[in-house]
């Protein structure tokens, strides 16, 4: 049985029943069943039915945004804003679904001897997609609706804690018309996610942290399937000398504690040139006490619980540690003693490159900040890192700032903004944080094989 519970106060949500390897398997049957008929069907009857579910998505708003806030402590307008912005995405893929599943002609010429070279592009078949509980909207959404347009059938296994938001995505998927075997819910933690990796399954789209994408791309490796994993991110950001800087303090803040800081891409470590620090922490630290605390159902909450209890240990442990080694502490800390799982927002100054608050990730609402001499040593050790998602600079000078982000090792570089995620652009990690990428033409074509066709008329 999997409990579910309100992360605000505690209490019991409700009780499901928890797939077991038969009925996973029974799933995976019908998923296999159903991947030929799926794929047969035309590409505007496939896109119908994700407009559709575009649709119920924006005339149901507010009863969806309820049910995530109330799983996941997310605050209710964050909840909102995040399905809001949920058909921005959609749309992208129903415009360029169809074109990047097209026949392409390679080659005809004297030069190939008078065959014709063609690319054909085919849908991998029965996928899985084991999602997150942070944005269960955005990063399903990046994986389940290519993969449905482009012929594939689902198995989706939303995360133990976003499982009622993942049952009304299964729900509106089928009203809107996708077929009962062309998208199947597996509910359950982590042994549904196990026997879901031992089905014939032709790929594996996992967001989560490091560990488990570590384990599951050791579980996929004797199936030589498509593997893509969006994994955490240690995300840095540096402020240089010329900025204006409380828009810099401001947009950072937001960055850091949106959503209470569980976001792969949230700001995580900051770099400040020293001849801006002081000015730079005080305009921060103003920006962080003023966000409210508390209730997420209520409009004006800013920072809710953390969505699992477990963090709160490795946020005290960061910030003691911290503490200990002579790093200020100049707010929050520690947890709240309300009930409920909250953590105080908090800013840790003059933090050291070897602190845990610099090295790992935090995934709650915690910075640290360190102050650096030059452009170089900032990229020094903002590469200094495990991960690679993201990278920022803030700086009046584009050039400047286009300097440093090309010598970042990450997926994706900002100028003057953070935290940001755009369908027209690749979402990838390096390293840790990953490997495939989702979003844009290409994470289209990651739920595409490619054929090669060499065509010879008879002579």
């Amino acid at each position: 049985m999997l409990s579910v519970h309100n992360p605000a106060n505690g209490q019991l949500i409700q009780n499901l029943e928890e797939d077991t390897a038969t009925t996973i398997a029974a799933k995976f049957g019908r998923a296999k069943h159903e991947q030929k008929k799926w794929s047969a069907v035309p590409f505007s009857k496939r896109a119908q039915a994700i407009a559709k579910f575009r649709d119920l998505l924006v005339e149901r708003l507010e009863e969806l945004a309820q049910t995530m806030s109330q799983e996941t402590g997310k605050p209710i307008t964050q909840a909102r804003n995040e399905i809001r912005a949920t058909p921005g995405r959609i749309d992208f893929f129903l415009e360029h679904a169809e074109s990047a599943m097209r026949e392409e002609l390679a080659a005809e010429s004297e030069a190939t001897g008078g065959t014709r070279e063609v690319i054909s592009f085919e849908p991998l078949g029965v996928i899985a997609n084991i999602s997150a509980w942070n944005y269960p909207y955005f990063v399903g959404s990046n994986v389940f609706v290519p993969a449905l347009l482009t012929g594939n059938t689902v198995l989706y296994k939303p995360s133990e804690m976003a499982t009622l938001t993942g049952l009304k995505i299964d729900s509106l998927l089928h009203e809107a018309g996708i077929p009962a075997d062309a998208f199947i819910t597996i509910v359950g933690g982590g042994a549904a996610g196990s026997a879901l990796l031992e089905q014939n399954i032709q790929g594996v789209f996992f967001t989560g942290s490091y560990s488990t994408g570590q384990k599951i791309a050791q579980a996929a490796a004797s199936k030589m399937i498509r593997v893509q994993l969006e994994l955490g991110g240690k995300d840095p950001a540096y402020v240089c000398e010329d900025v204006n800087v409380a828009n810099a303090a401001e947009s950072l803040a937001e960055g850091a504690f949106y959503n209470a800081g569980q976001s792969c891409c949230a700001i995580e470590r900051i770099y400040v040139h020293e001849k801006i620090y002081d000015a730079f922490l005080d305009k921060f630290l103003s920006t962080a006490k003023g966000y409210e605390v508390g209730d997420p159902t209520k409009d004006s909450t800013f920072v809710g619980p953390l969505t699992r209890s477990q963090q709160i240990e490795i946020l005290e442990a960061q910030v003691q540690e911290a503490s200990s080694k002579g790093a200020r502490v100049l707010l929050g800390g520690k947890r709240l003693t309300s009930a409920g799982n909250y953590f105080e927002p908090t800013v840790v100054a003059d933090a050291d490159q070897n602190l845990r608050i610099m090295r790992e990730e935090s995934f709650g609402p915690v910075i640290g900040i360190q102050k650096v001499k030059s452009d170089a040593e900032a990229i020094e050790r903002m590469n200094d890192t495990e991960y690679g998602l993201t990278a920022g600079v803030y700086s009046q000078n584009e050039s400047r700032a286009r300097e440093i982000l090309a010598q970042m090792d990450s997926g994706s570089v900002y100028w003057n903004c953070c935290d940001r995620v755009s369908p027209r652009l690749p979402w990838t990690g390096r390293r840790h944080s990953g490997i495939g990428s989702t979003l844009s033409v290409i994470g289209i074509r990651a739920f595409l094989q490619p054929k090669a066709w060499h065509l010879r008329a008879p002579k």
